[in-house]
């Protein structure tokens, strides 16, 4: 499809009629429509989708110029119309929509109810041939079906979203649009018609089905009561199970939605997360001052008499040390010794004791110094014992003053916890608790939500299994009946034709499948390593899911978050493989693939990328799609037609004159 000119009458803020023709050389094949925010580019681009499919994204969904409304008279009436020609297969065809409003008589404008709607088209002799009326749905839906639409006709906030669900395998239209657009829907289609999901009358297979004799055997008809019943049963339970992946894709978005928005509180959350750990701290060090509390308690209760007696002992030392009568006993002699020898007259050493001599003298003297007259070895004695209770009480002392100086430092470290925790209670004063604890709420019920609709889901393809496996059973006992019949008997042989039929395609579609689905692979691959430079590559799966995986991590792919560049980096890469891979289908004298090459038509695509980017993007996409037009904003312009300035075919401009009216200039 190449689109050649597209013209508004009172579309929106386009007042009065206004005509675009676009870039379709070959060489210079890039349209570029500058504008600031709010000048119409969003509206020049919903025109297309308009003209094409009557939806627009308008939260407003009148579309009359409100500056023409303005301007009309009472019982008076203008038509909206946007007129597209485009080239589409080597024809030339020409797309009007059109609208009537009326201003009453009250001066307001009444809203239509529907619009019209005629696609003409030329023919080889240059005669011009309306499409009827009951084939202009048909019409479009050949020549871009609506679903696919939105990979051709996009803006740069909606790039966002497409990028998520294509790497979230959450687009059910997805693999379904690849696939058209690479020109396997002829297979899908083929195989649909020979069998389907379903064996119903509108297959080839269940056509045949419908047609059995059940006269020739009573449990024929029972067979097939059961089959229709199993098959009945086996509709429900696949329509439950569309429900329920519905449910789980619709659970799991809004939790990544949520996450998204909690994200954005991360603030909140790592001071709340902080004041968390502060708290378990703050316990943990409450629970070791209170240990190291009661294990002071314990000791000094069991050892108190010895730290209240330290002082006293040491000043009893410290006296009697100053006394002349410590160590002067002799140890193991008593008074009955003494008396012993001078009675006797004889020392043991064999010196003589008489009266009043050296030796009596000294031995009178030592009585005061031994049992029962002397209190000096009793003196001794206790000095030693004070002596041994002093060593135990400083290792008493020191221990307590060690356990007391962490004790004080615990409290030291626990008026710190508090003050920090009261700093953070007053900076949370400031998020707005109460939308947090509801996300998170929120965010807990999707989540519950999701796990409950997957473990149903498990319930019922497991049942599915079993409907499954019990109608072949049945559907071979039919078959074994069938062939005692001869009109049976033919049945049966149609069938088996129409199955090895299916089967053969089936075959050839999942090898052509594969080989398309790596050869997209490889050129998304290429493309995205043009435009996001790094160690990022993608893969597709046999559902059509993309991951992205890290390479310098031995292709790590669990959990990588993309960055909004990369993100918008991937949809770009997705488009222009499938456009790519169209236009060399397209132009391959080889391949039986019936495809269409598309333009690109993109609303602020470049705003989410550095200079740098923005370079490479514009140097890619021109090569790859056969037509691009652009909108973009005048501070990105200048970039983009410095990179473009090659390709750039045709050139315009917004010229805003005020909010209800908008021109397009040639630039």
């Amino acid at each position: 499809m190449l689109l050649k000119e597209m013209k508004l009458v009172d579309f929106r803020q386009f007042k009065g009629e206004q005509t675009v023709s676009f870039a379709t050389d070959a060489e210079k094949n890039v349209t570029v429509i500058m504008g600031q925010n709010g000048s119409g580019k969003t509206t020049f681009a919903q025109a297309f989708t308009w003209c094409l499919y009557s939806t627009t994204d308008f939260s407003d969904q009148n579309l009359i110029c409100k500056s023409t409304a303005q301007d009309m008279l009472p019982n008076t009436m203008k038509t909206v119309s946007v007129r597209l020609i485009l080239m589409h297969k080597n024809r030339q065809y020409e797309l009007i929509r059109e609208q009537d409003y009326r201003k009453g008589s009250d001066g307001e404008i009444k809203s239509p109810r529907e619009t019209r709607f005629n696609i003409s088209y030329k023919n080889n002799d240059g005669q011009q041939e309306f499409i009827s009326p009951n084939q202009l749905d048909y019409c479009v839906k050949e020549i871009l079906p609506k679903e696919l639409s939105k990979y051709f006709f996009f803006d740069g906030e909606r790039i966002g979203n497409m990028s998520k669900e294509i790497q979230g395998g959450r687009s059910s239209e997805f693999p379904s649009a690849v696939k058209s657009l690479l020109g396997l829907d002829s297979y899908v289609s083929a195989l649909e018609h020979l069998k389907g999901q379903r064996t119903g009358k509108s297959t080839v297979i269940g056509s045949y089905n419908d047609q059995y004799d059940s006269n020739s055997d009573t449990r024929f008809r029972t067979y097939s009561d059961d089959i229709a019943r199993l098959q009945a049963e086996l509709e429900k339970a696949d329509q439950r199970i569309d429900e329920l992946t519905a449910r789980e894709k619709t659970a799991e978005e809004r939790c990544e939605e949520l996450l998204v928005e909690i994200s954005r509180n991360k603030d909140s959350e790592e001071l709340a997360a902080k004041k968390t750990s502060l708290i378990a701290k703050r316990k943990r060090n409450q629970d070791i001052l209170n240990g190291s509390s009661e294990t002071i308690l314990k000791k000094f209760h069991s050892q108190y008499h010895s730290y209240f007696s330290h002082k006293l002992m040491s000043d009893a030392i410290e006296i009697l040390s100053e006394t002349d009568k410590l160590d002067k006993g002799i140890p193991d002699i008593h008074k009955r010794t003494i008396d012993y020898l001078i009675q006797h007259g004889q020392c043991i050493c064999g010196n003589k004791i008489e009266l009043d001599n050296e030796a009596h003298r000294n031995l009178i003297k030592l009585l005061q110094f031994i049992p029962p007259q002397s209190v000096g070895t009793l003196i001794n004695g206790f000095v030693k014992d004070c002596e041994n209770k002093l060593r135990y009480g400083y290792s008493l002392f020191d221990d307590m003053t060690t356990q007391l100086q962490t004790y004080r430092e615990r409290e030291d470290e626990l008026a710190d916890i508090d003050k920090d925790i009261e700093a953070i209670d007053s900076k949370l004063a400031n998020f707005n608790s109460d939308a947090v604890r509801k996300m998170q709420s929120d965010y807990t019920r999707y989540r519950d939500e999701k796990a409950k609709a997957k473990s149903e889901l498990a319930q019922k393809r497991e049942y599915k299994g079993s409907l499954e496996s019990n109608i072949k059973q049945k559907e071979a006992s039919r078959q074994e009946l069938a062939l005692k019949s001869d009109n049976n008997k033919k049945i049966e042989i149609y069938k088996a034709y129409a199955l090895r039929m299916f089967d053969t395609l089936n075959a050839e579609y999942k090898t052509e499948e594969t080989r398309v689905r790596n050869e997209l692979e490889k050129s998304i691959n290429e493309i995205f390593q043009n435009i996001y430079a790094g160690g990022l590559s993608l893969t597709i799966d046999d559902k059509y899911n993309i991951e992205t995986i890290v390479n310098d991590f031995g292709n790590y792919n669990v959990g990588v978050e993309t960055s909004t560049a990369q993100s918008i980096s991937i949809i770009f890469a997705f488009i222009s493989g499938v456009i790519k891979m169209a236009r060399e289908n397209q132009k391959s004298e080889n391949s039986y693939l019936v495809t269409e090459a598309y333009p690109l038509v993109m609303d602020a695509p470049l705003s989410a990328f550095d200079k740098e980017r923005i370079q490479t993007v514009c140097k890619t996409l021109p090569n790859i799609a056969e037509q691009v037009i652009i909108f973009i904003k005048d501070t990105d312009g200048e970039i983009a037609e410095k990179y473009l300035s090659s390709k750039i075919g045709k050139s315009f401009t917004f010229n805003k004159k005020n909010e209800f009216e908008t021109y397009l200039e040639v630039r």
